[in-house]
């Protein structure tokens, strides 16, 4: 940065000198001016950026309060003062005389004289064109009342008395209906171009001052005609006069001159600006040269100083090997032998406290591991009931980070509204005694088990609360008692249903031939009813048969792929199109293939029935199969009409269904299969429309 410095400033002093001479010698400024000068801009710009950087760094040792940046700081102000008051007055005083200089170069009074006379003939000229456009006006007047042969008879006499050169009639198309001109050679005056008649008709007549091929001015006047009748075509007249020879070369050598004595009034503008210019970028090289230099002495005079403070900012920090190397026997010196002493002892002390809050340490990772391997939830809250701890099991079980509730009381849960509330309530009500809740989460459907208790005050004091999952639990608990009440319903309902049909059946034989026909077929009606609900009562016992007694699985390696191959065959023909996706090289599953043939018979009824009277223009059935997470999946998707979402979350249970016929232990029967598998099963439904089932079966051994 030194040499930049050194380098920037002497190049700026040379270009300047040369800058300099160049104003005073014609030639060198004509030929090297604009290299000079873009040299200077360069060397100016170069400090400039140099200043900038200097200051965003300096801004930035402020912002982050570096030791010596404050000293830095009033030492730049300070040499900025210097520089920039004397210099600031040199370049008024120097501008000031500069400018007053060359004004007195140049005289004002001919300045205004030859404004003057240009203002002058231009009055003249316009006072021509005034007396030509009423002549013109007063001949239109004329005009207007006669007929086209007096026009044309009368167009040369008016002309002479209104002094013009020529006078033209034309029509708004440009159709020449009478024309009259001083000199007799000439057969036709001077036609104007369409552009000129539009401008006359719409502003009602026209008039100015234009060249004349080069032989001087012209003045041309078109003024409407009035028409004696609406139908007749618009008419304008046009007198031109040609302005006086000596008016015109004589508004023209005064103009001329004008224009000469403004292009030298201008180069006296630029040359002002030049010595300006040149004013400028001595002052702007000489204010960054001195803040540039501004910077390197601040920062001598606080490097010695900033290495004490870096030190002393390491011991801030909590380092105390920092050790501040001594390079003078002054002031100075003593105190950083002062300071190396100070972070000795520091350090011996740091070392002891150490090892005591490494032993604190051991024994709070120890307990910290015990919560973070427990399966089950636990939250400790404090004395307040403000969240402190939540261990790796409860945001498991809960499906989410609890740490945006960390230090916040129940009230200000917004995810987990019940959890919260019957927390609250249990410690309300039961004070320091200990609880036991069992609690039904709606936004996951899980069922949670919560037992919470009060903390010693010997250790702080707070409530603490542990809780598991215990979905599975109840499911199976379900699962049981409904197995249970299928097969009662399967004894007690089966035993009745063929004495109910034979007898029917015997009534309608035994009247066959004795009754009216119309009492005849009442009750071959009857009897067919009773026929049908038997059947369709027996059809219901056997499914509850079936999903009472589903054997256990006799699990064996299988291809998953071509199980599901064998069965989508048997849906080639179908009514929907069921679509394949079986994913290349998928590993054995363990299963029984019997039973997971039914769970896909089961799927794709389900899907069947879901897209009977489906919007969808092109109903169909995906069924997928791929390996993820170390697990097989099958998915079978349809864009039906999905599951309503009263019963999404219940849709595993038996008797629960949406379909006018049938039990609802299809997908019940479904999930004891797959749970028999040591697999998994969920649905959810697609966006726009449809469902989803996936099942995930574990990988043959």
């Amino acid at each position: 940065m030194t040499y930049v410095l050194i380098i920037g400033s002497a190049l700026g002093t040379i270009l300047l000198f040369l800058l300099a001479a160049a104003n005073s010698n014609t030639a060198l400024f004509s030929d090297h001016y604009p290299l000079l000068l873009g040299l200077n801009v360069s060397i100016v710009v170069l400090l400039l950026g140099l200043v900038i950087y200097q200051l965003s760094v300096l801004a930035r040792q402020r912002r982050a309060k570096v030791f010596g940046s404050l000293l830095t700081f009033r030492v730049l102000v300070m040499f900025a003062i210097v520089a920039v008051v004397p210099g600031a007055l040199v370049y008024t005083v120097s501008v000031q005389f500069l400018t007053k200089s060359i004004e007195s170069w140049f005289d004002v009074r001919v300045d205004k004289a030859l404004e003057g006379g240009l203002n002058l003939g231009r009055a003249a000229i316009d006072s021509l064109l005034a007396e030509l456009t009423l002549k013109g006006r007063a001949i239109a007047l004329e005009l207007s009342d006669m007929s086209e042969v007096q026009r044309l008879a009368s167009l040369n006499r008016l002309r002479e008395r209104a002094g013009a050169e020529d006078a033209l009639v034309i029509t708004a198309g440009g159709k020449v209906l009478a024309g009259a001109s001083r000199e007799l050679g000439r057969l036709l005056p001077p036609m104007p171009s369409p552009s000129l008649v539009r401008q006359a008709r719409n502003n009602r007549g026209y008039a100015a001052i234009e060249p004349d091929g080069g032989k001087g001015l012209l003045l041309r006047v078109i003024t409407p005609l009035d028409s004696l009748s609406l139908s007749d075509e618009p008419k304008l007249l046009q007198l031109t006069q040609p302005v006086p020879a000596s008016l015109a070369e004589n508004a023209e050598s005064v103009q001329s001159v004008y224009h000469a004595y403004k292009e030298l009034s201008l180069s006296r503008q630029g040359l002002k600006q030049i010595y300006i210019l040149t004013l400028t970028l001595t002052l702007l090289l000489a204010l960054f040269g001195a803040l540039a230099l501004a910077f390197l002495l601040s920062r001598r005079l606080s490097q010695p100083l900033a290495v004490l403070a870096e030190g002393t900012q390491a011991v801030a920090r909590g380092d105390f090997s920092a050790r501040v190397p001594v390079t003078s026997g002054d002031e100075l010196g003593i105190l950083t032998q002062s300071f190396n002493s100070m972070t000795g002892q520091l350090d011996e002390a740091r070392l002891v406290t150490e090892h005591s809050r490494a032993q604190l340490e051991t024994a709070k990772a120890y307990l910290e591991s015990i919560l973070v391997n427990l399966s089950a939830g636990v939250l400790v809250f404090d004395a307040a009931l403000a969240l402190t701890i939540a261990n790796r099991g409860a945001s498991e079980i809960l499906h989410d980070d609890l740490i945006t509730i960390t230090g916040k009381t129940p009230k200000e849960w917004p995810k987990f509204s019940d959890l919260a509330k019957t927390i609250a309530e249990e410690f309300r009500l039961r004070g320091t005694a200990t609880w036991q809740h069992q609690l039904e989460l709606a936004q996951s459907a899980s069922v949670l088990l919560l037992r919470g208790s009060t903390l010693p005050e010997s250790g702080g004091g707070g409530f603490v609360v542990v809780f598991d999952d215990i979905t599975q639990l109840v499911a199976a608990q379900r699962a049981t008692a409904w197995g249970e009440v299928a097969r009662r319903l399967a004894h007690e309902i089966k035993n009745p249903l063929t004495p109910i049909q034979l007898s029917a059946e015997r009534v309608q034989a035994k009247l066959a031939g004795k009754l009216s026909p119309a009492d005849t077929a009442f009750i071959d009606r009857a009897v067919q009813t009773i026929v049908a609900q038997v059947t369709s009562m027996k059809n219901m016992v056997d499914d509850f048969r079936e999903y009472a007694r589903t054997p256990a699985p006799q699990l064996a390696s299988l291809d998953l792929n071509t199980l599901a191959g064998e069965v989508l065959a048997l849906y080639e023909n179908a009514a929907v199109q069921v679509r394949p996706h079986l994913a290349s090289g998928l590993p054995q599953v363990s299963g029984d293939p019997t039973q997971l043939r039914q769970v896909l018979h089961n799927l794709l009824q389900n899907a069947q029935d879901a897209l009977i009277g489906s919007v969808e223009s092109s109903p169909c059935i995906e069924v997928i199969t791929e390996l993820c997470a170390g697990q097989a999946w099958l998915r079978v998707i349809d864009n039906g009409c999905g599951f309503p979402d009263a019963i999404v979350k219940r849709a595993f249970e038996p008797y629960v269904t949406t379909k006018s016929k049938g039990t609802g232990l299809g997908l019940a029967i479904v999930k004891k299969i797959i749970d028999e598998h040591h697999g998994t099963i969920s649905i959810e439904n697609r966006d726009p429309h449809g469902a989803v089932v996936q099942i995930s079966l574990p990988l043959a051994s």
